[in-house]
């Protein structure tokens, strides 16, 4: 199942976690999927007979109408599907299901960039038991989930975050609080593990096995980070609802069970926080629903004293068989603590990162409707919280964290500008009130949703419908970007008032306000390797040119290699030719290459 997960932090408050009650739901973000899906860093496969990843085969059993399918809107037939579809189901998360979607990256050029769902070209039928289904590549747009969009709008959303795990719940849970699964070769004890799927006990791996923990005689006993925080000193607390969904992790740990018959737990204070089942948009609850709890949320700590020293991560466990087009940022083959035999299959491979969630940051030091591209999964609110605790005097250091993990993702400082706060209060779309059953008083959004809208509740697959233009445009706009630039984005590059620009040479122009309208400002980059996710060295293209150690316009085989560096304090960017160490610099006339940095604001962009 998939579950939102909140992180609140006071900053400079003894207060370190405060896990608190917000909804979830694999949502098929467009908002996430725009920033990369009209990028010409989409790759094609090796056969060519599909245009791009983007097109996924159909055979015989599923359509004759069409070859393929593309990503297609969810409520394309209007009506009471607008409604209808809230409550509806998508394909599956667990490893198993997810690696065989994966399918070892085997149809595409590039082990970076992958349409997560794979699987759709030889699994929808084929795969039996391993499916995903079609309903996977549907999307919503912002009309649909209007405060989620609003909440990315108002502050900043990471579009490279990935769940810890390629797989389901329980694993993902596991290791948003200890940093690990015990991946055979990582620092834990590899006996007390893996934790692959939602089974009952550290070191099952069972597609069968849903058992609850506490009916087992094995219980997990890795350091988790509450435990860490206690060792120094620093205060936690978790929240649940009554109905937790079955999703509080900490009942796995060997010292929660433990200390759950001692008298010194007899207080009124909460161990966990979770969602209730009908505020988690988990399929078939709906993401309307769920949206209430995040807005009631969040306007409740906009209305706080302390929004000025709060931060609010908002995240999901894990995919929940929604779809994603890029592959998964993962450790090279036989990394320690990361790669294991698949149980299921006997084939070796990664256990996580795993494909891409909706991620976002609620804090007066946010603000702005930003992108964040840094490589990032569950381990880095763990990171974050190190570097927090560290600034307050109070350092831990989470031993469960592989030394990949601990190299290549972010600890998601590079999201706040704590130079420049904005505490001006942001007011969220509305959207639907919470249902309550009235007789029963209870929450049934979902329960209502299918009851009134039953009939339309699953969208028809729209087999031999689609068109190109159609299916794979995306809401055009800009955002700001902050952290260390990935590849898989149209980008806006201005500096001392001016934006670079290629119409016919490389030259300056006047910034624009709709900074995705012109096509000449409008810039790729690219990495020499393209497996180096988080590198960064790159190549700089407009179109099919690419700027030279000249400045020039070129084939990208005389492309200059460029350094791009990001420095938090100012939310900036240097840019620096790697041959040369100058700086690109734009004056009034012309870009040219300096000796000192010439800081640059970059912008993501779609069309």
């Amino acid at each position: 199942m998939l579950m939102l997960e909140a992180l609140l932090l006071l900053v400079p408050r003894v207060l370190a976690g405060h896990e608190r009650l917000i909804p979830e739901r694999r949502l098929v973000l467009r908002l996430l999927l725009l920033l990369t899906i009209s990028s010409q860093d989409v790759l094609l496969p090796p056969s060519s007979e599909i245009e791009s990843v983007f097109y996924q085969k159909v055979n015989g059993s599923l359509s004759n109408a069409t070859d393929y399918l593309l990503p297609w809107y969810i409520n394309y037939q209007g009506g009471e599907y607008l409604n209808g579809t809230q409550c509806m189901d998508g394909g599956s998360n667990g490893f198993e299901n997810n690696h065989a979607a994966y399918n070892n990256g085997s149809n595409v050029s590039s082990p970076q960039k992958l349409f997560i769902n794979v699987s759709l070209t030889s699994c929808f039928r084929t795969c039996g038991a391993l499916t995903n289904d079609p309903t996977s590549i549907a999307y919503f747009k912002r009309q649909d989930i209007p405060i989620h969009y609003g909440i990315a709008d108002a502050w900043t959303i990471g579009d490279m975050y990935q769940e810890g795990q390629m797989a389901s719940t329980w694993p993902n849970r596991v290791h948003w609080m200890t940093g690990t699964v015990n991946i055979p070769g990582g620092p834990t004890n590899s006996t007390q593990g893996p934790v692959l799927d939602n089974n009952g006990t550290p070191g099952t791996c069972s597609h069968l096995s849903f058992s609850n923990f506490l009916t087992h005689t094995t219980y997990h006993t890795t350091t988790n980070v509450p435990e860490y925080l206690e060792d120094e000193e620093v205060s936690w607390y978790v929240y649940q609802a009554d109905d937790n969904f079955g999703c509080n992790e900490l009942a796995a740990f060997k010292t929660y069970i433990d200390g759950a018959a001692s008298p010194l737990n007899d207080t009124d204070n909460p161990i966990v926080v979770k969602a209730t089942t009908e505020l988690s948009e988990h399929p078939p609850y709906t993401p309307r629903q769920g949206a209430w709890s995040q807005k009631d949320i969040i306007d409740a700590i906009q209305n706080s004293p302390i929004y000025n020293k709060t931060i609010l991560f908002i995240s999901y466990d894990e995919t929940g068989g929604w779809a994603d087009h890029v592959v998964p940022f993962h450790a090279p083959a036989g990394t320690p603590g990361e790669w294991i035999v698949d149980p299921l299959t006997g084939i070796s491979t990664f256990s996580g990162p795993g494909f891409r969630l909706p991620f976002y940051a609620i804090s007066p030091y946010s603000r702005g409707g930003n992108v964040f591209t840094e490589p990032s999964d569950h381990t880095s609110q763990i990171l974050f919280l190190e570097k927090w605790a560290a600034a307050r005097g109070s350092p831990f250091h989470t031993q469960a964290i592989s030394a990949w993990r601990r190299e290549h993702m972010s600890d998601l400082t590079g999201m706040f500008d704590f130079e420049n706060p904005d505490f001006a209060p942001v007011t969220l779309p509305e959207g639907e009130q919470r249902f309550v059953d009235p007789l029963t008083g209870l929450l049934a959004g979902a329960e209502y949703c299918q009851a009134k809208w039953e009939g339309n509740v699953n969208a028809i697959i729209p087999y031999g419908l689609q068109t190109p233009e159609e299916a794979l445009a995306v809401e055009a706009g800009f955002r700001p970007v902050r952290g260390a630039i990935t590849e898989g984005r149209y980008l806006v590059l201005e500096s001392s008032g001016f934006a670079l620009s290629a119409n016919g040479a490389l030259g300056v122009a006047s910034p624009l306000d709709k900074k995705e309208t012109d096509a000449t400002q409008r810039f790729v980059i690219h990495a020499p390797n393209p497996l180096d996710v988080d590198a960064t060295v790159f190549s700089i293209s407009n179109g099919d040119k690419y700027i030279n150690t000249q400045l020039g316009l070129d084939s990208s085989a005389n492309a200059a290699i460029w350094n791009v560096t990001f420095t938090a304090s100012t939310m900036s960017y240097d840019i620096k030719d790697t041959k040369s160490g100058m700086y690109l610099t734009l004056t009034s006339s012309k870009p040219v290459l300096g000796n000192d940095p010439a800081p640059f604001k970059i912008y993501s962009v779609t069309f």
